[in-house]
């Protein structure tokens, strides 16, 4: 795609599941990337390699820069020096993957505030300050950039037993419309993806057990979960040239989902 080759990439909890498949994808247009881990550096080594074989036939110096960093997104201190490292080790950052995200199932009245407090900084508020670093470092060159935040189709799809969860997804869609509207006349353009049911390790609950993976896919219009190499080539797409116009905007990749697949029957009149 237009516009990526030679970029400088930032792509958060990118060890595995989408985070991974868009850092392969990126690599694969010609964007040097830089893949962000919490814990352990493994996930990171396997995608780094992934990353290199598909954007040079194997793994040896082809023009496209890897490097991994480690950081825990709900830490503001992590942020500013996993972007500060990138930004010296690449010499600048041009696109930030607000990826980072988790997730635990609960009845609301039950939930830990510690537990809920934990998915909002990892979501939400982690997904500002990455942007909001990032932003200070394109007006400090005077460059434009390119954030493009992770979603979910539950920014508007309520979801019981994961209350925070909701909540952050729904917060990170007016975080994508407030920055996209504030940054516009420097060039920043803001958007973001909104997967639906998506086959990675996370829903490993239903992608591995095949009566729940039925139970999922009959609520889909497409009749079929989404793969992460699908979501990672819409990010593609929105941090190309191709999509020079497009700010703002949430692109829901869902196979229907968000069409009301129960109402695919009439069912009144």
């Amino acid at each position: 795609m237009k516009g990526l080759k030679g970029k400088n990439a930032l792509i958060t909890g990118a060890s595995s599941g989408i985070g991974q498949a868009i850092a392969i994808r990126l690599a694969e247009e010609g964007c040097n990337i830089a893949i962000n881990y919490r814990k352990s550096p493994e996930g990171a080594e396997e995608t780094e390699e992934l990353a290199m074989q598909t954007a040079c036939g194997q793994v040896e110096k082809c023009g496209v820069k890897s490097l991994l960093v480690k950081g825990d997104v709900s830490q503001e201190a992590d942020i500013i020096d996993m972007v500060n490292t990138v930004v010296e080790k690449f010499g600048s950052l041009d696109i930030l993957i607000n990826n980072a995200g988790i997730q635990k199932e609960c009845p609301s009245h039950e939930i830990a505030t510690q537990d809920f407090d934990n998915i909002l900084s990892v979501n939400l508020r982690g997904a500002f300050l990455c942007a909001r670093e990032t932003i200070k470092h394109f007006l400090s060159e005077k460059r434009s950039g390119i954030i493009i935040n992770i979603s979910s189709v539950h920014e508007i799809i309520p979801r019981p037993l994961y209350v925070s969860y909701s909540i952050s997804k729904g917060g990170m869609e007016n975080l994508t419309k407030t920055l996209a509207l504030e940054y516009a006349e420097q060039g920043i353009r803001v958007n973001a993806i909104a997967p639906g049911a998506t086959i990675t390790p996370i829903n490993k609950a239903w992608t591995d057990d095949p009566e729940k993976k039925v139970i999922v896919e009959s609520h889909i219009p497409m009749g079929r979960a989404g793969t992460a190499e699908e979501m990672a080539a819409a990010v593609a797409f929105l941090a190309s040239d191709e999509a020079a116009y497009i700010t703002g905007q949430t692109l829901f990749i869902d196979g229907g989902l968000t069409l009301y697949a129960d109402f695919r029957e009439p069912w009144s009149a």
